[in-house]
């Protein structure tokens, strides 16, 4: 009597490309910290292989949802996060105290100085949106991208 066989295993699902853990930034709500989460951020977009273009969007939204804490919260620290899965990169920032309105895109006068962070988030993220925080009084603004891998500048 021959030895039973078993059956081969089923084949693993390779791990799909571009997934990252997660990265997370936590700063004070001061306009200093635009520039340090710009510069942080790059630095692991880069590390992650995500394509300049996309790399370019990105530092735009983290730009303006960072912006947004410090301008229109009162916050006195902010935390930014990156996701890069599945071929999407998700960009969080959330204060800790959220104010009585929900962000929305409005529209500025042509010679007004502001008012155009969201516009500018929407014009180059796939989807965007804001949530409760899950803990606390704050809010969570977030936005995806596609995340092409090239090398990030």
């Amino acid at each position: 009597m021959a030895p039973l066989a078993l059956p081969p295993a089923p084949p693993r699902a390779p791990r799909e490309q571009n997934t990252h853990p997660a990265w997370v930034l936590r700063l004070p709500a001061i306009a200093s910290s635009v520039g340090a989460v710009r510069t942080a951020a790059r630095e692991r977009l880069r590390a992650w292989g995500v394509a300049a273009p996309v790399c370019d969007d990105a530092l735009l939204v983290v730009s303006e949802l960072v912006t947004n804490v410090i301008a229109h919260t009162f916050s006195d620290h902010l935390e930014c996060r990156l996701r890069a899965e599945a071929g999407q990169l998700r960009i969080e920032v959330e204060d800790q105290m959220r104010t009585g309105t929900v962000p929305a895109p409005r529209t500025p006068a042509p010679d007004d100085h502001g008012g155009r962070g969201l516009l500018l988030v929407g014009a180059v993220s796939s989807a965007w949106g804001v949530e409760d925080a899950p803990h606390g009084r704050g809010r969570t603004v977030w936005a995806e991208l596609p995340s092409r891998t090239e090398e990030c500048r």
